[in-house]
């Protein structure tokens, strides 16, 4: 199969009004480095204001200041650890300090061990858990009351192992389920505070990682993905930037749900 693994998307920025988050504020988890940073410099790009979380405050620094420069706007580094839920705390204080509210939650912070569950390790399969999930909890539970006052949103970079099983993939599969699970829970509790819980699953996405596998590897992944071809941070930021406004007013995890049991 001909590869099109080199195919490139770019934001699709005229598709917005160029100030759709105008005085907005974004918190975003893992928005220092891969998908999470696209979507912080498309949101800020369309007006919006950000906070960005890591545990690498100068690689932190630099990427909020790359995104102050690329965009215009205004970026601060909030490093934390999504593992300690006192750490949050003080993201949201540093944050409220900073630009005075919170609207829109994206938790994207994740971590993964690829191994066969015979090599990983108890240790191993916890950290990730306390990363992806009870992270993604810290940072929900540390926001729920800012969020609750903007009726804001929440947006969970998720992924798609669990939905078939995936070899090696024991620990992201079980936490990103997880995270799942918890979208819905937040969508049930806080849908009647006029918040909203979305999930993103991306599939095989052009990173990184993608960067170095080998044409036949690359290939064999082609073969799975109708469109032929591997996504881009571009087009999944995109799609959050769709989540976050107000065109998605309706659209939360289990809107389909209670819409199709209510017939």
């Amino acid at each position: 199969m001909a590869s099109s693994f080199s195919h490139k998307a770019v934001p699709a920025l005229d598709v917005f009004k160029p100030d759709l988050f105008h005085g907005k504020v974004v918190l975003v988890t893992g928005g220092g480095s891969g998908i999470c940073y696209h979507i912080t410099e498309t949101l800020m790009r369309l007006g919006c204001k950000a906070a960005i979380v890591g545990r690498k405050a100068d690689r932190l620094r630099e990427a909020a200041e790359q995104l102050a420069r690329d965009t215009g706007s205004e970026a601060i580094a909030t490093p934390g650890d999504v593992r300690k839920f006192e750490a949050m705390e003080q993201v949201v204080k540093q944050t409220i300090d900073k630009f005075g509210k919170i609207d829109f939650v994206i938790c994207g912070a994740a971590g993964n061990f690829m191994a066969p569950l015979e090599g990983l390790s108890s240790n191993a399969f916890r950290t990730v858990l306390e990363i992806d999930l009870v992270g993604t909890y810290n940072t929900v539970r540390a926001t729920m009351a800012e969020v609750k006052r903007t009726h804001g949103t929440y947006l969970h970079i998720s992924a798609t192992l669990h939905y078939s099983g995936l070899p090696w993939q024991a620990a992201p599969s079980a936490a990103k389920a997880g995270v799942d699970a918890l979208s819905n829970v937040i969508c049930v509790e806080l849908g009647p505070f006029g918040v909203r819980s979305n999930c993103i699953a991306p599939g095989f996405i052009e990173t990184a990682m993608t960067d170095a596998l080998n044409d036949k590897q690359k290939d064999s992944i082609l073969t799975s993905v109708p469109a032929g071809r591997l996504g881009t941070a571009a087009e999944i930021a995109s799609a959050a930037t769709y989540l976050a406004s107000d065109e998605a007013a309706y659209v939360d995890d289990l809107t389909f749900f209670f819409t199709e049991s209510s017939e």
